[in-house]
């Protein structure tokens, strides 16, 4: 018997899941964020690690028995990172072979075969899809300077630039004053000031606090939804438009951590997929990302 282990990993959370050859999941365990474009490739490595290490505690393996490992990490599209993340994997996993694959072509893998689409809406936002002549397209998902629209990083960002705005129009909102709650801040140039040093603890961790907002009735966390729904669908239309899909029927599934979490905003995410994308049927995925990571794996230590 052959044990693999799969990674899904992006900038909140890392899912591992042990396989064995004989496809069964044995265990499936969670760490940390591991982008490494995020949070360097040492501490990336550190929470793939940690999460493999859960694994394997649970089924009372040693880690000499894995022989295939599969990562499907956020912030590895670029060839250099994906290798310097792969080497730092396989020193970690010397007796096993070793493949990094983005988190998007993982959760693509993991949609099944035929025209797909899968929807990020994460930490950061991203749509990545293949037509039915296996032709492959990607937009968004390259970090918050260049991208990320309607993600939970931009969300946050959005909402505390509200607040303050509010703040100085001399109203004290009640979402302002539970984001302040939410990072255990009481003054706003402190949240200023750490949102430039340091954004990723500032900006995603306050989307739960939005999202709660905006369905009790809050207005202006509906209103960075709907924006937001606004943004996402568009990432959709886009891969859509160009494997020639918008008057196709393809699968489309919407992933990441801010999916499930509001009923309002899935609600408008829906509405607006079903605008752009009519023709789309809207589902799960077929198995976990990580799943597809560690069946990837699996092929290639075969090969």
């Amino acid at each position: 018997m052959r044990y693999i282990l799969g990674f899904d990993g992006g900038g909140t959370k890392t899912e591992c899941v042990l396989m064995n050859s004989a496809d069964q999941v044995l265990a499936r365990t969670y760490a940390g964020a591991s982008n490494p474009s995020r949070i360097g490739v040492e501490s990336a490595v550190r929470a793939v690690e940690e999460s493999a290490e859960l694994a394997l505690r649970e089924t009372g393996l040693q880690r000499s028995v894995i022989t295939a490992v599969g990562a499907g990490l956020a912030g590895t599209a670029k060839p250099d990172m994906k290798e310097r993340m792969r080497s730092a994997l396989q020193k970690c996993f010397p007796g096993a072979v070793v493949t990094v694959r983005t988190d998007l072509e993982v959760a693509l893998a993991a949609a099944g075969e035929g025209p797909a689409i899968v929807l990020v809406v994460g930490t950061g936002s991203a749509a990545f899809g293949r037509n039915a002549e296996g032709e492959i397209a990607r937009s968004g998902g390259y970090g918050p300077s260049s991208s990320d629209h309607g993600s939970a990083y931009d969300i946050g960002k959005r909402a505390i630039a509200a607040a303050i705005q509010e703040r100085s129009d001399g109203l004290d909102s009640e979402l302002g004053r539970q984001i302040l709650a939410q990072l255990r801040c009481t003054e706003w140039p402190v949240v200023q000031h750490r949102a430039q040093t340091m954004p990723d603890e500032i900006f995603p961790p306050i989307f739960p606090v939005i999202a709660a907002a905006a369905d009790s009735g809050d207005a202006t966390a509906q209103r960075i939804l709907v924006s937001a729904a606004e943004e996402v669908s568009s990432l959709v239309a886009d891969v859509a438009d160009r494997l020639h899909l918008l008057e196709k029927e393809f699968s489309l599934a919407k992933i990441g951590g801010t999916i499930g979490r509001s009923r309002f905003f899935d609600a408008q995410i829906d509405a607006a997929l079903k605008q752009v994308a009519p023709s789309a049927k809207i589902g799960k995925l077929r198995i976990s990302p990580a799943e597809a990571a560690a069946l990837a794996a699996k092929e290639s230590d075969a090969g």
